[in-house]
């Protein structure tokens, strides 16, 4: 066995930052007035880590409007502006069947962070490497993937 290379540890420590910037923040709870300062905090609480340089985390705000509507966020065809999806959910159960007491605003205009709706860059430098991963979504998925490997 040899001993990894500055770009396999400087690799490995970009992989490391993305399921950490992932799996930390998802299941946020998230709207379009939040994302900003969501995003500003996830690159805050990621670029802390040893080894990290950069990190831009890139809220997609139409398609957050899209899943507090009710829609699809990838579908972008769905105009959450002219949506009634949301008003009635497919999943509702039997506590959901009539309003609670109270007014219309009580009602929550959020939704829960998915790696469908931010990309992310990460810049790591470990020794004399800097390697830069990206994350987007790809179909339906968000993909993470190296990018970049620069050598000084």
């Amino acid at each position: 066995m040899t001993e990894p290379t500055d770009a396999e540890r400087a690799a490995f420590e970009a992989g490391i930052k993305f399921g950490a910037l992932y799996h930390q923040f998802a299941g946020t709870p998230v709207s379009p007035e939040s994302a900003e300062s969501l995003a500003t905090a996830m690159a805050e609480s990621i670029e802390n880590q040893p080894f990290c340089e950069n990190v831009e985390v890139q809220p997609l705000e139409e398609r957050i409007e899209r899943a507090v509507a009710g829609l699809n966020p990838l579908d972008e065809t769905a105009d959450p502006a002219s949506s009634d999806a949301g008003s009635e959910s497919p999943d509702a159960g039997p506590l959901d069947a009539e309003e609670p007491a109270g007014d219309a605003t009580d009602e929550a205009d959020y939704t829960e962070l998915t790696g469908t709706l931010f990309d992310a860059i990460v810049e790591v430098e470990r020794a004399d490497t800097k390697v830069r991963a990206e994350m987007a979504t790809e179909g339906d998925y968000p993909l993470m993937s190296l990018v970049d490997v620069e050598r000084e």
